[in-house]
């Protein structure tokens, strides 16, 4: 993702008063290695690298408690496999709930129509879908989460979503999914 089309840092307020993250971009990069994500070819960090690790560390950082946990919201990034995922305990739950499917039909054509999915564009997604839809909270949250990020939760999960577009640009070991691939997937795979 080109520089001059980041997305603004989730937390607003004066950076000075925010609270600095406990993990860092070598703590994302480190698990990134562990797990086979990352390879750096001549041991160099090319800047876009740096700033999605820097950008990684920054939204979901703060949302993890220590790096198991930190890994764990990685891993919805690099993983993503819609029959997995709507063969997990979640998916009945949430599609079972008066409106999810209006919800991901709206959705579907937002992030299939759109473009990259930064925040900006998460805001206009939320925000067209709930109107089209007449849902919001949890009715509206939750399977927006479960087809992109893979799992219904709270907003951790939407960080994890700012993050998709951009990783599925760059060359890491493993493929990420953009979005726009993620809603085609899940919807091909629900019955």
């Amino acid at each position: 993702m080109p520089s001059e089309s980041l997305p603004e840092p989730m937390p607003a307020g004066d950076p000075e008063s925010a609270p600095a993250p406990r993990l860092t971009a070598s703590d994302v990069a480190r698990i990134l290695r562990q797990r086979g994500w990352l390879r750096i070819e001549g041991d160099r960090e090319t800047p876009e690298l740096r700033a999605w690790l820097e950008r990684a560390a920054m939204l979901l950082g703060p949302q993890a408690d220590d790096e198991t946990q930190l890994a764990e919201l990685l891993s919805l990034v690099f993983h993503y496999d819609a029959s997995e995922i709507l063969n997990s305990a979640d998916a009945p739950i949430v599609l079972s709930r008066t409106g999810a499917r209006a919800v991901l039909r709206e959705l579907g054509r937002e992030v299939i129509s759109g473009s990259e999915v930064d925040s900006d564009r998460m805001k206009e997604i939320f925000t067209r879908v709930r109107e089209r839809s007449g849902y919001s909270g949890r009715e509206l949250c939750h399977p927006l989460r479960l087809a992109l990020a893979g799992r219904a939760g709270d907003g951790e999960l939407d960080r994890v979503i700012l993050l998709l577009d951009w990783a599925a640009e760059l060359p890491f070991a493993t493929r990420v999914k953009p979005t726009r691939e993620r809603m085609l997937e899940f919807c091909s795979q629900m019955d």
